[in-house]
């Protein structure tokens, strides 16, 4: 009997998860892959945009065409799934059975959540980069910025990629510098954390960084308005930061269809997952990778990679009958850009912050330190991505679980 496995998302998580098992599985399992539309955006590749570091061809690319033969593709917008019969129903009338149902859906942005952020202003004064339309729009207006206060800010947290925001600060101050204009403009980033990251001795290297490119800091500050006529943040305790030109990182939720699906997912669209072996909490048939998982990790491209072994092969082992493997770690590997041709390196897992040292071995790229090498690293992992990571290929020398060799470990008291 033909046993069918149902992928819901074609992005990062989905087509890597739907790559890997076809590669591992037997024929006689059916793999069909769901997304609402056929465009693949590499999501890195739009911080680059603004600044016209990043053309559209360079990052969107056809979605089933990433997948491999022997799998189906199903263009339909999800409308709810029935975890009870094991269905999943589509807005255009037609349902899927699944024995296995994966859940790769990200998370989506909620801009109309935050009072004032779609209203005047948007797209004018008001920017995100954080989706396709919005980069390209940014860019234009970072073009026709001659100077004023350009606030980044940070709504709330969880976000994609958390490091983004403060690369976009970095390289606004490169940016500005090179158009010759870095002394009329005042850069400010804007978090409600505490500290510029999560993780403390990131988050000092990383203020220390804002501050030796002159970018104000502002933290703790939870916005609840942005009054884009007026060029304001507004947080909930009535604080201020006025701006000229703002780049917000709007909320993020997980799929809409969550509210349509009882027992499967949080208050916030996310699915609660076990953080091991990332099967959901909701039943053992489902499993979940990348942003759509409500695990203690950053949702980041790495971690969907890292996580991309784990859940394959705790899905051939489900289906096999036996006992899942709980190896995921937690593991996650950032770029953060700085601007003029540099970049840092973190690297990270559940229970160790990220360290100073060296990445993967005492021989590889520096971390927490800013270097010409990271950069390369960073425009070389794009390749990766098309025809490495999506494919579902490991990448040589680089393990799911996070290497201690060449780290600076301090004691355990001290992680």
């Amino acid at each position: 009997m033909t046993r069918r496995i149902v992928v819901l998302g074609g992005g990062t998580g989905g087509t890597l998860t739907a790559n890997r098992l076809r590669r591992t599985l037997d024929r006689d399992v059916a793999i069909t892959v769901v997304d609402q539309d056929d465009s693949h955006v590499y999501q890195p590749g739009l911080l680059f945009v603004p600044f016209g570091l990043a053309a559209p061809e360079d990052i969107v690319r056809s979605r089933p065409r990433q997948l491999h033969s022997g799998i189906s593709y199903y263009r339909s917008a999800v409308e709810r799934v029935d975890i009870d019969n094991d269905l999943v129903h589509l807005v255009n009338g037609a349902a899927l059975a699944y024995d296995v149902l994966v859940i790769a859906t990200g998370a989506r942005l909620l801009p109309e959540e935050t009072d004032g952020l779609t209203g005047p202003g948007w797209q004018e004064t008001v920017h995100t980069f954080y989706d396709y339309d919005g980069a390209m729009a940014l860019e234009s207006a970072l073009a026709d910025f001659d100077g004023g206060r350009l606030v980044v800010n940070v709504v709330d947290m969880p976000i994609k990629c958390p490091v983004a925001p403060l690369e976009f600060c970095f390289l606004a101050d490169w940016y500005f510098q090179q158009r010759g204009i870095r002394d009329r403009v005042r850069l400010t980033y804007v978090t409600p954390l505490d500290a510029a990251f999560t993780k403390p001795v990131a988050a000092d290297t990383l203020a220390g960084l804002l501050a030796e490119k002159g970018v104000e800091l502002v933290t703790e500050f939870n916005t609840g308005e942005v009054d884009g006529a007026g060029g304001r943040l507004v947080s909930f305790d009535d604080r201020v930061v006025d701006f000229d030109l703002a780049v917000v990182v709007p909320l993020h939720g997980g799929a809409a269809f969550m509210d349509a699906s009882p027992g499967l997912g949080d208050e916030f669209g996310f699915v609660p997952t076990d953080q091991h072996t990332l099967r959901s909490a909701a039943r053992p048939n489902i499993f979940v990778i990348g942003d759509a998982a409500a695990i203690p990790t950053s949702k980041a491209g790495s971690v969907t990679h890292f996580e991309g072994e784990v859940i394959t092969h705790n899905i051939a082992r489900f289906l096999a009958g036996r006992e899942l493997d709980a190896s995921f770690d937690g593991h996650t590997n950032c770029f953060i850009e700085s601007g003029f041709h540099k970049a840092l390196l973190i690297d990270f897992n559940y229970d160790t912050q990220p360290l100073p040292g060296h990445f993967p071995t005492s021989l590889g790229l520096p971390l927490l330190k800013e270097s010409r090498l990271n950069h390369l690293g960073k425009l070389m992992f794009a390749w990766l991505y098309w025809h490495s990571l999506l494919p579902g290929r490991d990448i040589p020398g680089v393990t799911t679980a996070m290497p201690n060799a060449g780290k600076h470990v301090p004691a355990a008291a001290d992680r």
